[in-house]
């Protein structure tokens, strides 16, 4: 018998997943609360899920679930329900409060590191050949990568040598 002592507000909890392994096809899997079992109503809805995939049984002890009857299945029918319900209030919810930072001129997602002055400062740079990307990078202290982000892909000019020179022998 295994018992884990980790709560459902955990991430990573071994001894569950360790059960989950040791679950063979007609087994049952006993847990005093729900609560004790999942993280979210859709992550036990998930789990259920599994569960009844693999043939293994769900027996709640306190809320007097047991998914091998018809009443335990129901039960986990309506809670499929709600978490369905659940997502689609948390993605309109969402979605409206994205609109609502956008009537008041918001804009989602990190700052730019450069200024629109630096930008244009790094394009020039680059396009000129006077310095590499890392030198630039390196005057600004940010990444390369950030400066090949704000570079413009459209009129960006393809790296060539400066200067050469071809001769003939």
């Amino acid at each position: 018998m295994h018992l884990d002592t980790a709560s459902g507000a955990k991430a990573s909890r071994p001894k569950l997943d360790l059960v989950m392994q040791l679950l063979r096809a007609s087994d049952t899997l006993r847990v005093t609360r729900l609560d004790r079992l999942s993280r979210s109503v859709l992550h036990l809805v998930t789990f259920g899920a599994e569960l009844r995939e693999r043939g293994i049984g769900l027996h709640v002890i306190e809320q007097g679930i047991d998914t091998s009857t018809m009443e335990g299945r129901a039960m986990f029918g309506m809670l499929s329900v709600l978490a369905e319900l659940q997502r689609e209030l948390i993605v309109a919810n969402t979605n409206d409060g994205l609109a609502s930072a956008r009537a008041r001129g918001r804009v989602g997602g990190r700052r730019p590191k450069l200024t629109n002055d630096q930008a244009a400062l790094a394009q020039r740079l680059y396009d000129e050949r006077e310095k590499t990307v890392q030198q630039i990078a390196d005057m600004f202290g940010v990444p390369r990568s950030t400066v090949y982000g704000h570079l413009d892909k459209a009129k960006t000019v393809p790296r060539q040598p400066k200067n050469t020179k071809v001769t003939q022998s």
